[in-house]
């Protein structure tokens, strides 16, 4: 039971980004600035966070923050770049092509992290069967840019 909650939310949250980027990219053009409207993006969403954070009172010590690799407080500007790209993205290629190739890419990034062991808990070497599904989204992705 507990691993269909974690699907549901993960299978969720990938539900909700072609909608956070049609939201996205309408501010965007609200505010004729696709760069302001992916900081305001994140502004909201940190706002939001902190909110959690006081209603949960949820705790971190200086001395946990002190032991995070360099490396790992990189991922913001990674989700910076994210969200900027798909409201430049979005309204020039559509949603299904927009997210068909951020599927592909997850796809293809997350297979070789789980190979190489890098970012994993639990390494997934490359097998056929993964090559075959990568292949499958990719060519999802053909089918949906020819009709």
């Amino acid at each position: 039971m507990n691993k269909i909650i974690w699907f549901s939310i993960a299978f969720l949250s990938g539900a909700f980004l072609p909608i956070q980027a049609g939201l996205n990219t309408k501010l965007g053009k609200s505010l004729e600035s696709p760069v302001f409207a992916s900081m305001i993006s994140f502004v909201v969403g940190a706002t939001a966070i902190i909110l959690y954070i006081l209603f949960t009172r949820e705790s971190v010590s200086l001395a946990s923050m002190r032991t995070a690799p360099y490396y790992a407080w990189t991922g913001g500007i990674l989700g910076a770049f994210y969200v900027t790209a798909i409201i430049l993205s979005f309204p020039r290629i559509g949603p299904a092509m927009t997210f068909g190739l951020v599927v592909a890419g997850q796809m293809v990034i997350a297979v070789a992290l789980d190979h190489f062991n890098i970012l994993v808990a639990q390494q997934h070497p490359i097998n056929l069967w993964r090559i075959l599904g990568i292949v499958l989204i990719v060519t999802g992705v053909i089918i949906i840019r020819k009709f």
